[in-house]
């Protein structure tokens, strides 16, 4: 199905520039090539790293995300292809729901700061020369809100909501790589398809439909959500949900279809402090807990594996056992389609062990 076609909603795309086609096929191309040098392409397990922080103290989020970094192999591959870096980021939620329990949202369901900083500092290290911050947030005051204009300034990096076509004139047609389940093509900012390396950095969290959320679900937020509406009254994307019967396996797909026009390089996964029963404050019975955990990879589904593993929870659980009580699980379809492996035997876990920082997290219901 074309992403024309939004439960009746049409909406007009430019046909794809031979520029932008080149460039997605360019992109695409680039993300095999590194998995095809990754260790895992040489009949070798993925290595996922996971690194200790008790808390978001700068200098200890700068020597974990190093050291998490140099036990995957250092990030030098994941660059080769070029100089230019996206990180995404996890901003969800409008200001009026947006505490829990007077917590700050960086220490509950939003991505905090200091790791994206730290991982951004190691990018300018390896010879990054374009960065940017993006996200499609609800409001452009949550940049200066959660304070990542300050964290942008320190890196030198530019923040890019996803939601508007700046600093372009317009909204890219990005092609999905293959068959796609739901989608053909989405509206991506520019500049996704501009970089060289696209780096992920969630929360560890449950998720209310798709029962975790990590580094490959946090892609849902890389297009204007206007554009994937089921309602013009919806302020989110209710496209992408489709209707209550068809749930369970629609976000998943679109997941699948997300990851496969934009794939994700290396993924950075803040557990330090989160919350357990859903994604936000909108979910009842949310609670925040402390696992002190990152998590990095180069094979973004084994990363959400092993986040998923120290949630206490299998991440090949089949739907609907825990956590994926309402959706299919979007790791098991990344595994088939050959995106990355959730098989936790397949994995190589450097660094802590997986049995040492397990953290038993409340099922999203």
């Amino acid at each position: 199905m074309s992403n024309q076609s939004h439960h009746g909603r049409t909406h007009s795309f430019h046909a794809l520039s031979r520029r932008e086609f080149l460039k997605a096929v360019g992109m695409t191309a680039a993300g095999v090539l590194i998995a095809s040098c990754s260790p895992q392409a040489a009949n070798s397990k993925p290595t996922v790293a996971i690194a200790k922080a008790a808390s978001y103290d700068p200098k200890l989020i700068r020597q974990q995300v190093q050291s998490a970094l140099d036990k995957i192999g250092g990030i030098a591959d994941v660059l080769k292809h070029g100089n230019r870096a996206a990180i995404k980021v996890n901003i969800t939620g409008s200001k009026q729901m947006q505490q829990l329990n007077k917590l700050p949202e960086v220490e509950t369901y939003h991505t905090h700061p200091e790791v994206v900083r730290a991982v951004g500092q190691l990018l300018r290290d390896a010879g990054i020369t374009k960065l940017y911050i993006v996200e499609a947030v609800y409001a452009k005051e949550h940049w200066h809100d959660y304070g990542w204009d300050e964290v942008a300034k320190s890196l030198g990096a530019t923040l890019v909501d996803l939601n508007d076509t700046a600093p372009y004139n317009d909204f890219a047609a990005t092609p999905v790589a293959g068959a796609p389940n739901i989608y053909d093509k989405f509206t991506f900012n520019h500049v996704l398809s501009d970089i060289d390396a696209f780096v992920s950095i969630p929360k560890m969290k449950c998720h209310n439909t798709c029962g975790v959320t990590h580094s490959v679900k946090n892609l849902v937020g890389l297009v204007p959500f206007r554009f994937y509406t089921a309602s013009e009254k919806d302020e989110y994307r209710s496209g992408f949900h489709g209707q209550q019967n068809e749930t369970s396996k629609r976000l998943p797909s679109v997941i699948m279809d997300l990851n496969r026009a934009r794939p994700v390089n290396l993924s950075v996964i803040d557990g330090i402090m989160t919350v357990e029963g859903g994604e936000g404050p909108w979910v009842q019975g949310l609670n925040q807990l402390k696992p002190g955990v990152l998590v990095a990879g180069k094979d973004p589904v084994a990363a959400d594996a092993v986040a998923t593993a120290i949630m206490g929870f299998d991440p090949q659980a089949e739907f609907p056992n825990p956590p994926f009580v309402h959706a299919h699980n979007h790791l098991n379809m990344a595994r088939q389609l050959g995106l990355g492996t959730n098989v936790l035997d397949e994995i190589k876990v450097a660094g802590t062990a997986v049995a040492d920082v397990r953290t038993p997290f409340k099922v999203s219901y």
